[in-house]
């Protein structure tokens, strides 16, 4: 039992030191900063941020670390709520720049010239069919099934080189037809959504992202 917990203990402090480490190569403080995630005063989101790593990388919710006591944070639960409810983060903006700096750090050193870099868009279906009251839920017809399911489409920009696939970003769509919505768009805020009729970024954006 002790050994068990001895062991436990020691994987998350070298998950710990792997996400510090990638938080300091790939600059995710100023990723965050450059995507109007900050705060004046406080706990910085970077912080936060990394816990919310941590417990994803360990298997635990944030209830279950409390619980526990294992990777207690040094802040209370509601400033992990605040930040996520923060709607001014443009977090596609965000997992561009991640992409972008993994991109030029991490692979494309390792890779010939001769290789051939290419961006993929992929269209999916994101399923919600137990979901009533999601703001501009939609009938979205299913390609892959040939039938209408309740959900978005979710469309996805991904970067290869023929032999990695990354993720850059994704948005989730609803229909363009009214009649298929079966939810309005709640404007209870005005922040962005990442659940838009039309918004996938423009492609000035990623390039803007890409070449910096």
């Amino acid at each position: 039992m002790n050994k068990s917990i001895t062991q436990a203990n020691q994987n998350d402090k070298q998950i710990s030191k792997s996400i510090k480490r990638f938080f300091i190569r790939f600059h995710i403080s100023s990723a965050l900063k450059a995507s109007n995630a900050y705060k004046k005063k406080g706990i910085p989101v970077v912080e936060v941020f990394q816990y919310l790593f941590l417990l994803i990388f360990s298997n635990r919710s944030m209830y279950m670390s409390l619980i526990t006591g294992r990777n207690t944070p040094g802040f209370a639960k509601d400033t992990v709520y605040r930040f996520m409810k923060m709607i001014q983060i443009n977090w596609i903006r965000f997992t561009t720049l991640l992409a972008s700096r993994i991109i030029k750090d991490a692979i494309l050193p390792l890779d010939s010239k001769e290789r051939t870099n290419v961006l993929i868009i992929d269209d999916s279906m994101f399923e919600r069919n137990r979901s009533k009251k999601v703001e501009l839920l939609a009938k979205a017809y299913d390609h892959a099934n040939h039938r209408y399911r309740f959900g978005f489409r979710m469309l996805t920009l991904g970067w290869s080189d023929g032999s990695t696939f990354l993720p850059v970003n994704s948005v989730l769509l609803s229909s363009e037809n009214k009649k298929n919505r079966v939810m309005k768009r709640q404007m209870l805020t005005n922040g962005p959504s990442d659940t838009n009729e039309e918004c996938f970024p423009c492609k000035k954006e990623h390039r803007r992202c890409l070449n910096s």
